[in-house]
């Protein structure tokens, strides 16, 4: 029994002066990283000065802003206390879910961007399978900049274009008067605003959205379509084999965040805003214009931060939803 007591002792002791041993190691391999992450800094500060802007800029535009988000539960009165008055509750989420215009505006909302997202996700994949199959080089740099210039011009402009192009005495109007039609006043018309929404998006979007499948399709391993050749696969079936696999991973993730921002109007909001009119409200208000009449236009500001947090809660639960389906079907997520 000594001897057992001895031995156990032994090791307990042996234990003890293992732990002692590591706590020391782990600080020196802390102050360690530590002294050279300080002379990382030191010797490219420069670099980061450059994160300095970005990083500023999601503070103060993107975070403390949030704060703001306190006044759709309180009462909020211009001049006042900028986190509201006196405590309301969920009086304003109430108000506007029981709003038949809200349930207009949401509606609105879902139907132009599942339409947008149905027509041009497929539309931008096939545009860029197409452009890599471009094999003179000129030829393919002349289209990619035809299709990327749309991109870089001001929404403002894109309006005033549709405007022009689909007034009565515009190109399209004449067309069908030469034709024997009736002229058609497509912008007074609400039945026509889906499709002007979505046809401009894709003429807007198509080239721009197919970069970041181009730079996946220029990642593949050329091996591939080598091997692909040997086995004696077609042309065709090199892309649905070997090079549609290859980007899924990007596909999935572009997928996502559409999906993600589908209850949102994003960047929907400057080319409706400058497009809708009261004779279309029907078919082309969406949630971000109604919050804007809310809060500009009829000072509501605590009931149009309830709408647009409302607004915020379902695209996190969209996105989460979205990516935990692609988790478990395809194996590919955001997280």
């Amino acid at each position: 029994m000594s001897i057992n007591s001895s031995e156990n002792n032994t090791e307990e002791k042996a234990k003890e002066e293992k732990a002692t041993e590591q706590k020391p190691k782990k600080n020196i391999n802390a102050s360690a990283w530590m002294k050279d992450m300080g002379k990382h800094l030191r010797k490219n500060w420069v670099i980061y000065t450059f994160l300095i802007i970005p990083v500023a800029y999601y503070i103060v535009f993107r975070y403390l802003p949030m704060f703001g988000n306190i006044i759709a539960f309180r009462k909020y009165v211009a001049g006042g206390n900028i986190f509201g008055e006196q405590w309301s509750g969920f009086k304003y989420f109430k108000q506007f879910l029981g709003d038949p215009a809200f349930r207009k505006a949401f509606r609105n909302t879902l139907i132009l961007n599942f339409s947008y997202l149905v027509v041009r996700f497929p539309l931008t994949l096939i545009f860029a399978l197409l452009l890599n199959e471009i094999k003179w080089i000129p030829w393919k740099k002349f289209v990619q900049t035809v299709s990327y210039l749309p991109h870089f011009i001001s929404m403002v402009i894109v309006a005033g274009m549709i405007k022009e192009l689909l007034s009565t005495s515009g190109p399209i109007n004449s067309l069908l008067v030469e034709l024997g039609q009736k002229a058609v006043e497509f912008i007074a018309l609400p039945q026509w605003f889906p499709t002007i929404f979505v046809a401009s998006g894709i003429w807007q979007g198509l080239g721009w959205g197919s970069i970041l499948y181009l730079a996946a399709i220029a990642g593949i391993n050329p091996e591939l379509y080598e091997a692909a050749k040997v086995d004696g696969a077609s042309h065709f079936q090199q892309v649905l084999h070997v090079t549609i696999p290859c980007i899924l991973p990007t596909i999935t993730t572009l997928l996502i965040l559409d999906i993600g921002g589908m209850v949102g109007s994003g960047g929907a909001f400057e080319k409706v805003f400058l497009l809708y009119n009261p004779m279309t409200y029907e078919t082309s208000d969406i949630v971000s214009t109604y919050v804007y009449r809310m809060g500009v236009n009829s000072g509501n500001y605590s009931y149009a931060t309830a709408v647009g947090l409302f607004e915020g809660l379902l695209n996190l639960i969209l996105l989460t939803a979205a990516n935990f389906s692609s988790k478990k079907i395809s194996g590919e997520s955001l997280w």
